[in-house]
């Protein structure tokens, strides 16, 4: 049996940063106590608004100073790396969740088992976060913004189409039913709306129906594409049928994820799900008033994809006490309601959401943390990120192609090859 010092070696090697590598292991606290330091964290842009409240407000406090560094998202992975080649990694550092079990096969990150496991609300913390962050029974990240999936829908077209405004579709075919009576309003109104050429965007949103209705998309280790089982050629029938029907604009078949929101702030769009973060980035008026529901599967049962980023101490520094000291804080009652909350983000705690504001679209938000789920695989990344890759070309061919079952036939084995690094 390999120890843990040759796994992580030989880990670093396959992410090609060779065996010279020394950023494996847990980092030590010499360097300093938990006060008087000053700190490093790394964020990629996308989670850039939430990371620097957390920093502004915890600075404030006056028992460590945090210096952020934002790093674009498509060189957010070569630049870790690259640190970690170096032993250079910043003292915080943040990942998408879904990467999380890359970064700890590469030893990015400190085992903080033990830290996490005192604190007096560990229990409540996202599960699905926690989940992605352990790795044979420990722990090396905690959630620090949570983006969910969630059905967006325009109570203003609603009302039009002669639909309740205050009851939202009860299944993923209801959701269709009602689009398709929304786009008869026509003058240019849509019934839905997703990304059709966006891979990020469809896993999003479409997993969690697969998930509602007791499906898996993944096996249990993550190397496993279950992609073209019942439940999900089901889910992807009803989207299949709003783009043959056309409930949908054309211009889906291009959406690669740039035009999302700003289509669905036109006020032309009627409902389709969408990310929780998106809910802030569109001015609500006369032709636009948002309502939120969960996603469902095609028997009524809820769930969400839970992305978002995790926050761990990096394994290279000298500063573990100090770094875990912001950890920790980041999840306080004062951070989470006074940071996150305050922004109309997700909470990272699940014991909070009754002291959270009362906007009641945001409420949703935070109650399907709790039905959601985060998928777990070491080459999530490469595998469904890839705009060139089988994920891609399976959603297209489904929602688009000749033949829905060949397209998940075809494209299902090619998803596990990369997952399981054969490819």
């Amino acid at each position: 049996m390999r120890t843990g010092w040759q796994r992580c070696l030989a880990a670093l090697a396959v992410f090609g940063l060779g065996t010279s590598t020394v950023a494996c292991g847990g980092g030590s606290a010499e360097g300093g106590g938990a006060t008087g330091q000053t700190l490093s964290i790394w964020t990629r842009a996308a989670t850039e608004a939430q990371t620097r409240s957390f920093v502004e407000a915890y600075n404030k406090l006056g028992r460590n100073q945090v210096e952020l560094t934002v790093v674009p998202n498509d060189s957010y992975l070569q630049q870790v790396s690259t640190a970690a080649g170096g032993r250079n990694l910043p003292d915080l550092l943040g990942a998408d969740v879904v990467y999380a079990p890359n970064f700890i096969k590469q030893g990015f990150f400190q085992d903080i088992s033990d830290s996490v496991k005192a604190l007096p609300f560990a229990g409540a913390l996202a599960k699905s976060h926690v989940d992605a962050t352990t790795d044979s029974g420990k722990t090396y990240a905690v959630p620090h913004t949570l983006d969910v999936s969630a059905v967006f829908y325009n109570k203003v077209l609603y009302r039009k189409a002669g639909l309740d405004p205050e009851q939202p579709p009860a299944t993923l075919t209801e959701m269709a039913q009602h689009a398709a009576k929304i786009q008869q309003l026509g003058d240019g109104v849509s019934g839905s709306y997703f990304g059709g050429n966006c891979p990020g965007c469809a896993l999003f949103t479409m997993w969690p129906s697969i998930w509602a209705d007791g499906g898996e998309v993944l096996s249990e280790d993550g190397t496993k594409a279950l992609l073209d089982g019942p439940q999900a050629k089901a889910v992807f029938e009803v989207y299949r049928k709003m783009a043959t029907d056309g409930v949908v604009p054309q211009g889906v078949r291009q959406e690669n994820g740039n035009t999302w929101v700003s289509t669905f702030a036109t006020g032309k769009i009627g409902v389709g799900p969408m990310g929780s973060t998106m809910l802030r980035l569109m001015n609500e008026g006369p032709d636009l008033e948002i309502g939120i529901a969960p996603i469902r599967g095609l028997n009524g049962t809820e769930s969400t994809f839970v992305g978002g980023d995790v926050l761990g101490v990096s394994s290279t520094t000298k500063k573990t006490a100090a770094a875990w000291d912001f950890v920790s804080w980041t999840l306080s009652d004062q951070a989470q309601l006074d940071v996150l909350a305050a922004r109309g983000d997700v909470l990272a705690r699940t014991d909070l959401t009754d002291r959270a504001p009362a906007d009641k679209r945001v409420a949703v938000f935070n109650d399907v943390v709790k039905k959601g789920r985060t998928p777990k695989a070491v080459n999530f990344g490469a595998t469904f990120n890839d705009p060139q890759g089988p994920w891609l070309a399976m959603i297209r061919g489904a929602l688009f192609g000749p033949d829905l079952t060949s397209a998940l036939r075809d494209n299902n084995p090619k998803v596990t090859a990369l997952l399981s690094g054969k490819s």
